[in-house]
């Protein structure tokens, strides 16, 4: 045994002792042990012919047997094989030299780098920080992105999440946010990705972004693919997450935990509870799923030693957003963005949805008034113009009334200004990115509201930035004329945009 290699597990020699597998159920391995000797939940076992095979217990399927998580392949177990209890959980290596390099679950690099220089080691599973101890900012985290800033605000400590379907674009909004919020604001603060259950190839290409923007130094990537199984899966989000408390708690760092994708996570989870024959709950998920999403996002938190600032990609099948494994996410986060399918089949991207997107953080005592009444009175314009669409559809926008066709042009203005080209896919898109700042995007859309900018046609407001790209011919349409009688009037709607124009900046 003294060739084992295994340098980020917690071992005893004291405490080894030996068992044997009973059978082996895809990721799950059941093993046996004499009871005095049983070992603890969490501990690790260990392959007796082949030591860098490594399981976790993770329960008891009879007094004297335990089901345990096997973190790599299955070809070299067979039935009576001997297993051994290293007497302690995972720990992971930790050090700042984890800054700019890929790790697996165990700390140890796989992007081919060459070995990792830790200081010390921690268990992954750790409880979350005392309420003495738990800061709260309000402190606004600017992400340059007009639809998120304005009605989704992220504060500095605070979780966000980005929900949508297949292909709506999650990880593609989510990388402009890393190089937003961390390429272009290169400070003291670190980052830590964690990919739990995605492609190979977006982490590589979120690297080679990293990489070329020269933020890789303050970045920490932990990666369990999808080609991983789903016991290494599951354990990456915990692993991930004692990274950002190091950096936290030790260097005093503001850390963003940027997590890809967190329904991977409970899906793991499902696939384990599968295999090791518990009871299922609601929509087939494992009962145990509220808690294991209790234990990871409640380390995501803010202490006295510094920030934890969490934005989180969340799948959501069949987009179906009351899918039990979607909804376990939502009672751990701040800000909710909803990317929708109906918006990307218009082309509008970041396919975000308006009206369903939102957060705790919109308040005047965090925002400012300013932009609380301008977010408000955006929502109600957008609201007005959903409801004119549906009349639009059937008799035409000639059929409106003077007012309303003013509210509607002006609610398809606003929706378009909230369309925005990415840094990251000008290369597919040959539209170079745009970042606007929050107090332009608040002014803009107070602009588009009070009717400054009736004289422009609705499609001069797609993938511009700030309303200063516009051209600065106007070209007038027959609605225009009366833009500034009409919105004086009595019914209800105009009133509550116009009086914006009376707010102090």
């Amino acid at each position: 045994m003294d060739n084992n290699k295994d340098s980020n597990l917690s071992q005893n020699s004291n405490n080894t002792t030996s068992g044997r597998i009973i059978s082996v159920q895809g990721q799950v391995v059941e093993v046996e042990f004499q009871e005095e000797y049983m070992p603890k939940i969490h501990d690790i076992l260990l392959l007796e012919i082949d030591p860098t095979i490594r399981m976790e217990v993770i329960q008891s399927s009879s007094p004297k047997r335990l089901y345990c998580l096997i973190f790599s392949h299955v070809n070299a177990l067979s039935r009576s094989a001997k297993v051994r209890n290293t007497g302690g959980p995972i720990e992971i290596g930790l050090s700042k030299n984890l800054l700019g390099r890929v790790v697996n679950i165990f700390g140890e690099p796989i992007d081919g780098l060459g070995e990792l220089k830790m200081e010390t080691k921690k268990s992954i599973f750790q409880d979350a920080p005392s309420y003495s101890n738990v800061q709260v900012h309000e402190k606004l985290l600017e992400t340059g992105i007009k639809a998120l800033d304005l009605f989704s605000p992220i504060a500095k400590g605070g979780k966000i999440g980005l929900f949508g379907g297949a292909g709506v674009g999650k990880t593609l909004l989510l990388t402009e946010i890393i190089h937003n919020v961390v390429v272009l604001n290169k400070d003291k603060s670190a980052a830590v990705f964690a990919g739990i259950g995605e492609r190979v190839r977006e982490g590589q290409e979120l690297h080679e972004i990293l990489s070329i923007n020269k933020v890789l130094p303050q970045v920490s990537l932990v990666f369990g693919t999808m080609g991983e199984n789903p016991a290494v899966r599951f354990r990456t989000a915990y692993s991930a997450v004692t990274v950002a408390e190091y950096l936290r708690d030790e260097l005093k760092q503001d850390v963003l935990m940027f997590i890809d994708n967190v329904f991977r996570f409970a899906q793991a989870g499902n696939e384990l509870s599968i295999l090791m024959k518990t009871i299922p709950s609601e929509d087939g998920y494992q009962a145990t799923l509220g808690s294991e999403m209790a234990s990871f996002h409640e380390r995501l938190v803010s202490s006295k030693q510094g920030s934890i600032s969490a934005i989180e990609t969340v799948y959501v099948p069949n987009d179906d957003i009351l899918e039990q494994g979607v909804q376990a996410i939502f009672p751990y986060l701040d800000s909710i963005v909803v990317l929708s399918r109906d918006v990307y089949q218009e082309g509008r991207l970041p396919a975000i949805d308006l009206l369903s997107s939102t957060s705790a953080y919109l308040s005047p005592e965090l925002v400012g008034e300013f932009h609380y009444q301008t977010a408000l009175s955006a929502q109600n314009l957008l609201k007005q113009g959903v409801e004119l669409e549906k009349i639009v559809s059937l008799v035409g926008i000639s059929e409106l009334s003077p007012q309303d066709s003013i509210i509607y042009q002006r609610a398809r203005k606003l929706t378009n200004y909230m369309t925005q080209n990415f840094f990251v896919a000008q290369n597919q898109t040959a539209r170079p990115g745009a970042y606007v700042p929050l107090k332009t995007t608040v002014d803009d859309v107070n602009a588009i509201i009070s009717g400054k900018y009736d004289s422009f046609s609705e499609d001069k407001f797609l993938y511009i930035g700030s309303l200063r790209d516009l051209e600065v011919k106007k070209a007038p349409s027959q609605t225009v004329a009366p833009a500034t009688n009409q919105a004086e009037g009595p019914k209800p709607a105009p009133p509550a945009v116009e009086n914006k124009q009376t707010k102090p900046n």
